[in-house]
């Protein structure tokens, strides 16, 4: 029986599902991970470490699939979600993977997070044709079916949603002076990539660059360095946790430029709220998911169910921490995987089941985001939004990218 721990305790939990709507196939076929009873699932997610902010997606994720369970699940089979903490150690990212792959037998990884881990089992996992599938960053290696079959995305690519905020940045402040801070990894140079493509010409307005490192005790250094390069205008790309510290010091400098920030850091619960709500007014970033503390949301019915589902299913979770919205949209989007499969559970599938999604509108997203993959696109989600920070929550603007 699932217990309702939802610690680092509850991570190798067996989360039941039974049956639900789905087309059934004439011959029940099967890969190692599945049977008549059951689908099991691998995971990795950074519950301890410098990332552990984001170990909540994972914690949402097997709340939903529990709340699954108790409606009835999916085509008669229990899922058992063995979600492994790896602590954002590339090195026991795989071991965990390994593990899960040759002793647990899991059918396939599902949402694994941070760019550098999951780059580091990529190879593996194609090697072993095991679907590695909606990874949790947006790196845009994620989406290459030619040479990684195996492995898929899911939310919008770094370099896509950098590439908004750059042409958002010059559009709105042309004389901008502009200095960034961004984490020294893969995700951090896509996102930068991204930035700079979409300032075109006005790169040449960058005024510092600057990386941290996820082993630095604080980004303090880096803050004054860019307020003493002159900086007026601010791109953020950090995690939950660096990105309160550099609001925070930011502040503390009385330095108070135009600050534009990374989705992935860009949460109300775990970063904006740490650092005081009232240093981030004005800010803006891009989203694809609804903010459960935007007042504008306060009536809508998905957002009253997610609540209602947190309240039952994970209370101990952050209202306000977007991640949680992450997770239970990600869990959402794989129990539509596995219903559009049948009784076919073979790896097979599962991949050509996600590259098949048509049009798949999740409860949370924004207005007009749907999901759609093919064989030849494995990105599902590439609309965003601009949303500017009020003190309370992120407000949709008016204008689209």
């Amino acid at each position: 029986m699932f217990k309702r721990a939802f610690w680092p305790a509850l991570l190798a939990s067996v989360v039941a599902v039974t049956s639900g709507a789905g087309p059934a196939s004439a011959q029940k076929k099967y890969d190692p991970g599945a049977s008549d009873t059951e689908i099991k699932i691998g995971q990795t997610m950074p519950y301890s470490g410098p990332a552990s902010s984001y170990g909540t997606i994972g914690l949402a994720m097997a709340a939903y699939f529990e709340k699954i369970n108790a409606e009835g699940g999916v085509n008669g089979r229990k899922i058992t979600l063995l979600s492994r903490d790896d602590g954002f150690q590339s090195s026991k990212t795989v071991e965990m993977t390994r593990m899960l792959v040759e002793s647990d037998e899991v059918l396939f990884m599902a949402a694994s997070l941070g760019t550098a881990p999951n780059i580091a089992v990529q190879k593996y996992l194609n090697g072993k044709k095991v679907p590695q599938l909606f990874v949790a960053t947006g790196a845009t290696r994620w989406s290459d079916p030619a040479n990684f079959p195996w492995t898929m995305g899911w939310q919008p690519s770094y370099q896509i949603e950098g590439a908004i905020l750059g042409r958002y940045t010059i559009g709105a402040h042309p004389a901008a002076k502009i200095g960034i801070l961004y984490q020294s990894d893969d995700s951090g140079k896509d996102y930068i990539k991204g930035f700079k493509a979409g300032l075109g010409d006005a790169a040449k307005q960058i005024v510092a660059e600057i990386s941290y490192e996820l082993t630095d005790p604080t980004v303090d250094s880096q803050i004054v360095a860019l307020k003493t390069a002159g900086a007026d205008t601010f791109f953020l790309h950090a995690n939950p946790r660096f990105s309160a510290q550099a609001i925070r010091r930011a502040y503390e400098v009385n330095w108070r430029p135009a600050m534009i920030m990374a989705s992935v850091g860009a949460s109300v619960g775990s970063a904006l709220a740490p650092a005081g709500l009232e240093k981030s007014v004005g800010a803006v970033t891009a989203a694809y998911l609804k903010d459960p503390a935007d007042k504008v949301w306060e009536n809508d019915k998905a957002l009253l169910d997610w609540a209602a589902f947190m309240k039952q299913w994970y209370p101990r979770g952050n209202l306000n921490d977007g991640s949680n919205v992450y997770g239970y949209s990600l869990a959402q989007t794989i129990v539509a995987v596995l219903r559009q499969c049948g009784d076919n559970l073979t790896r097979e599938n599962v991949m050509k089941q996600a590259a098949s999604l048509k049009n798949l509108e999740l409860p949370m997203a924004l207005p007009g985001v749907r999901l759609n993959t093919s064989p030849e696109k494995f990105l599902p989600i590439e609309e965003m939004r601009l949303v500017r920070f009020d003190g309370t929550s992120w407000v949709l603007m008016e204008a689209k990218p």
